[in-house]
This record gives C-alpha cells, sequence and structure tokens, in this order.
C-alpha cells in the first residue's frame, strides 16, 4: 500500500474527505462576500465524529494563514477550540499545540479564549445520566485517561505562557470564573484544585492568588459544615452501618474476606459538605508536603516563601472567619516541618493580639489561636509554650497595672476588654493541656515557674476574667490549679455564680432571655479535626486531652454556672459548637497520602474507618 513504510509524524497526513476548497480560499472568498464554504468549513469542524486525520489536516492549514485570522473570524476560532483534542492521539495533541503557540503569538486577541479553553479541561468531562427525566450525573470518574489529559493541558498552558509572558495577568480570572460551584461532587472539586496548585508550580507569580482562591471556596464548606452537624452525621452513619451488619449476620461466613476488606476500605466523612472539605484538604496538603520536600528533605527557602503566602491568605481570610473547623490546619501541617516556622506563627499571633491598632474581633481571633496551638501542637516543645505564656502573663499583667494606675473604677466589660480576656482565656486553655508537660522531669522546678507566674493576681484582678471565659475552660483550670495549689479559683466561681451573668433575648422572639455562657464568643481553631482522609496527617501531630482522675476534680454545687455537666462534657470530649467546649481527637489512622506531583491526578487515599 502507499502508506506503508510511512513516517506518521513527520509526514503530512493523507488526503481525508472533506468539502469546500482550502483553508486560505475559503478565506478569500469570504471576505468577497462568498460565504457557503466558510459556514461548510465550521459545519465540518463542529461534527462530533471527525476523525484525527481531519483534524491534523485542518490544523495545518490553519497555521499557514494564521496572521488572516483577525477577530473578524471569531467564530471560526472558537469552533477550532471547541475540537476535541484532549485524550486524542499524540500526532493531534502536539498538532493543535503547535496551532496554539502560532496563535497566541501572531493574534493576542485570542488569548483569553485559548485559556478558557485550555481551563475548562480541568475537571472530568461531564457524563450526562437522566432518570425520570432528572439529571444525576456530574463527572465521568472512571476515566482512566484523566492523569494523560490534565498533563496535556499544563503542557499547552506552560507553551501559552512561554509565547505571551503577560498569560499570568489574564489568567487568574479565569481561574476564579471556571471554579466549579461548591455543591459539585468531591472529586470535580479536587480535579479543579489538583490543577490549580500544578499551575502555581509553572507560575509561581500566582500562587498567593491561587492559595487565597482555593481557601476561600474551603472556608466556605467549612463553615457550611459544623462539628454538630459532622458529629451526627458520623453518628447516623455508624448507626446504620450496625444495623445493616446485624441484618447480614448468620447470612454468610464472611469473617476472613471482611477482616482483609477493612484493612483496604477507603475512610469516607459521613456528611456530604465535610466530605467535599476533606477531599480538597488532603490535596491542599499533599501539595504543601511536596512543595517543601525535595527528595525526602526538607527545602528551606522554598518552605520559607510557601509560609510567607499561606500566613498572608491567613491573614486575609482564616482569621477573620468566625468557627471555621478544618482550613486553619493548613498552617498547623506547614508549621509541624520544623520549629522555626510555628514560632513564627506564634510571634505574628502575638503582634496581632498586642497590637492596639488592630480590630478588637481579630485581636481576640488571634489569643484564640495562640491558645488553641499551643495547646494542641505536640511538636511545640515546653521551653516555647514557657516563652510564649511569659509573653502573655507580662502583657497580661502590665494591662492590670494600667486599669489599677487609672484611678477608675475596673468593671467586668467585654466590650471595653475584649482582648485581656480572650489572653486570660489562651493561657487557662494553655495550662489546662500542658501543665503536665511543664512538671514531669523536675516537680520542684516546674511548680516554681507555675508559681512565678503570679497567676493568683489575675484570677483575683477587678476585671474578673473567670466570670467571662467559658465555664468549662473555668472549671478545669480551677482544678488543675487547686490540686498544684497554685491559685484557689473556687470562691470566686461561686460569687461569680450568684451574680447575674450579661443576657440576650431569645432568638425565638418575646420576652424571654437566657444566660450567655459565651459572652467572648469565642472558639478554639485547633478543636479535634473530624476529617477522616486528611486527618491521617493531623493525627500524629496532635495534643489530645488527657482526662484528669476524679480525685483532682473539687465537686461543685449543682447550682452554680459551668455545672459538674459541664465538666464531664469537656472530659468525654463533646465539642458543642456555641459553647467552644474542649474536645478529643479521633483515633489513630496510617497517613497514606500521595502528592499532586506523584500522579497526574489527584489521589483516592487508601484507610481505615474508626
Amino acid at each position: 500500500m502507499e502508506t506503508e513504510g510511512r513516517d506518521f509524524l513527520n509526514t503530512p497526513p493523507v488526503k481525508t474527505v472533506r468539502f469546500g476548497g482550502s483553508v486560505a480560499d475559503t478565506l478569500i472568498k469570504n471576505k468577497q462576500g462568498d460565504s457557503s464554504d466558510y459556514e461548510l468549513l465550521k459545519h465540518q469542524l463542529a461534527d462530533p465524529d471527525i476523525k484525527d486525520a481531519q483534524i491534523i489536516n485542518w490544523l495545518q492549514e490553519f497555521r499557514s494563514c494564521v496572521t488572516q485570522l483577525t477577530k473578524d473570524h471569531e467564530q471560526l476560532i472558537y469552533t477550532v477550540l471547541r475540537l476535541p483534542w484532549v485524550g486524542r492521539s499524540q500526532a493531534v495533541v502536539e498538532e493543535y499545540m503547535a496551532f496554539l503557540s502560532n496563535l497566541v503569538s501572531a493574534q493576542t486577541v485570542y488569548l483569553c479564549a485559548c485559556l478558557k479553553m485550555v481551563v475548562s479541561h480541568f475537571t472530568p468531562k461531564r457524563v450526562t445520566i437522566c432518570e425520570g427525566g432528572v439529571d444525576i450525573s456530574d463527572s465521568d470518574d472512571e476515566d482512566e485517561n484523566l492523569p494523560r489529559n490534565f498533563s496535556q493541558c499544563h503542557e499547552a498552558l506552560q507553551l501559552i505562557t512561554r509565547y505571551v509572558p503577560s498569560t499570568s495577568h489574564f489568567l487568574m480570572p479565569i481561574l476564579q470564573e471556571k471554579f466549579p460551584f461548591v455543591q459539585k461532587s468531591s472529586r470535580t472539586l479536587e480535579c479543579y484544585v489538583h490543577n490549580l496548585l500544578r499551575v502555581s508550580v509553572y507560575i509561581p507569580a500566582l500562587r498567593r492568588d491561587i492559595l487565597e482562591l482555593i481557601i476561600g471556596k474551603m472556608l466556605k464548606l467549612d463553615v457550611s459544615a459544623s462539628r454538630t452537624d459532622i458529629e451526627e452525621a458520623e453518628e447516623n452513619a455508624l448507626q446504620t452501618q450496625q444495623v445493616d451488619e446485624q441484618s447480614e449476620e448468620g447470612l454468610f461466613d464472611m469473617d476472613e474476606d471482611m477482616s482483609a476488606d477493612d484493612s483496604s476500605r477507603v475512610a469516607v466523612t459521613a456528611h456530604p459538605v465535610a466530605e467535599r472539605l476533606d477531599a480538597l484538604m488532603a490535596v491542599l496538603m499533599a501539595y504543601i508536603k511536596d512543595v517543601c520536600h525535595e527528595n525526602g528533605a526538607l527545602h528551606v527557602e522554598r518552605t520559607k516563601e510557601l509560609y510567607r503566602d499561606l500566613l498572608g491568605v491567613f491573614d486575609k481570610l482564616i482569621l477573620p472567619t468566625h468557627a471555621s473547623c478544618h482550613v486553619q490546619y493548613t498552617l498547623f501541617y506547614l508549621c509541624s516541618f520544623r520549629l522555626a516556622l510555628a514560632e513564627a506563627f506564634l510571634d505574628h499571633l502575638w503582634k496581632v493580639l498586642q497590637s492596639p491598632s488592630q480590630p478588637a474581633v481579630l485581636r481576640q481571633a488571634a489569643a484564640g489561636y495562640l491558645g488553641s496551638f499551643l495547646a494542641r501542637a505536640k511538636f511545640i516543645p515546653v521551653l516555647t509554650v514557657r516563652a510564649c505564656l511569659d509573653l502573655l502573663l507580662s502583657w497580661i499583667h502590665r494591662y492590670i497595672d494600667s486599669q489599677d494606675s487609672s484611678g477608675r473604677q475596673a468593671c467586668c466589660d467585654i466590650s471595653l476588654h475584649g482582648p485581656f480576656y480572650a489572653a486570660c482565656q489562651a493561657v487557662f486553655y494553655t495550662l489546662i493541656f500542658r501543665h503536665r508537660a511543664m512538671l514531669e522531669g523536675n516537680m520542684k522546678k516546674g511548680l516554681e515557674y507555675l508559681q512565678s507566674l503570679n497567676l493568683e493576681r489575675v484570677v483575683m484582678c477587678q476585671l474578673n476574667p473567670l466570670k467571662v471565659c467559658l465555664p468549662s475552660v473555668t472549671s478545669m483550670f480551677a482544678a488543675i490549679t487547686r490540686k498544684y495549689q497554685v491559685v484557689f479559683c473556687y470562691t470566686i466561681i461561686e460569687r461569680n455564680n450568684r451574680t447575674v451573668l450579661p443576657v440576650v433575648r431569645s432568638s425565638t422572639g418575646g420576652d424571654s432571655v437566657t444566660t450567655n455562657t459565651n459572652p467572648l464568643d469565642s472558639f478554639f481553631p485547633f478543636d479535634p479535626f473530624l476529617l477522616k482522609r486528611s486527618g491521617q496527617l493531623i493525627e500524629p501531630l496532635y495534643q489530645v486531652w488527657e482526662e484528669l482522675a476524679d480525685k483532682d476534680l473539687l465537686p461543685i454545687k449543682a447550682g452554680r454556672q459551668g455545672s459538674r455537666e459541664d465538666e464531664d462534657d469537656f472530659l468525654c470530649g463533646e465539642t458543642a459548637q456555641a459553647e467552644g467546649i474542649v474536645g478529643m481527637t479521633p483515633s489513630s489512622y496510617d497517613s497514606n497520602l500521595r502528592s499532586p506531583s506523584s500522579v497526574g491526578s489527584p489521589p483516592f487515599t487508601f484507610q481505615r474507618l474508626f
């Protein structure tokens, strides 16, 4: 045959069946007023059954007359950009990339159209399946060619960037515009976020903006799935699973099969919104690990640069967001790589807290992050905890001094002294979690240190922080300080319980009022991590709550606020959202996350259910 021995990649393709003249002739005829061949050309390019040889033939002709493809031919170019080139043969992909590079070089007016076309391939192809007239589909999760398809898209994007250096200025708005709706499937969101992070690798100027875009979307998911909702969904899923297992009991002897199956079962968060967030957290944390490590060793400069970018996003988006549960763990995870990062993060929070130029709400949030980070980060040594406590207590004592020297009667006013109360609660919370570590090894020196903090003055000052702090924190702090005879809080607690705390009108309307047990509206940002996939990376770094023995807890009268029931909630790990109760972490997981650079598409993570 004529085609035998042909070098297909390096020789023009054989003639294919087509109608009308060449592209160059068609453009000339259209300019002269005869648009019949022009419309025929658009129709043939839009054929869904177009063959590889036809695509290559057309593209070569378009390349030869690219200078004539001005904005007058916008609709024709849009038709070419809709050609199904991704996933085709290597010859088609190479020819299409050559066409793209020629087009953006000669006609920059089409740059944004080309970028939109490439970005549109960052998610799996949509598969339409209708049942009863309802579209129940989202994306083709079974496409095994996704890694290759994504790599081809990134190759095309890098090619465009090479020919048009200003690409980054036009790309970011397109990435924002094309971001899938947060209610899309986990796989769709996962793939898009993964591809955005890949873009940040070869266009580093966009990394800060890309991280801001991703984290902003993740925060929307995070605040839509409260701890209470996630825990309730997990409990319901567990009950359903138990009922199913009981109904299947006795039908088959599957003990061996089940034991083998359990070890490779994919742990999925039951709450649908939390499950999407979990997928994105897993991708983002794997990216952080990849960027910061090279051949298994920490790359210091790259880690510092990423920390600065993430810290900027933290200040802009995460810190002002009240009651986010999980997104802030991206910084928690990054800080675990090196103590200097953790100390830098603590120093940053400290500067926000003690800066009078910052809004009070941000200063209070910074105090919450400071206390929660010190309490929960297992990788922070006792020396660092002590240094932070010294800073906090020094500032608190100076604040008390300023109130005492003002000549006015100090009163318990949250609107005036919110940052002070938040700082006190951070100190109490940190001591609750880290007092054992401070006293281990040398009890005498540890007690001397606790005594040197002069906590008694803080507790007994006119500002009365025990009245404002969460009852769970207050009661546990009182129990611990009583045990070691550092300070006695119960007299003040009893006196506070006899006074009326600030009240708010009922949200249901009417004249009823309820007691506000969280007047600071505080929360602990690093309360237990509830997401299962990404939780594998957090669990080894996380300080869980270690229960005190019953003898360490002083029985409190039933009538007081912050009752024994509150203490039980604290100890049993319940994390009531409104109350900010201290909680416990889930049990251990195996860390088995892969990073975006290791595969062409985001990984499926296998892990145990707990």
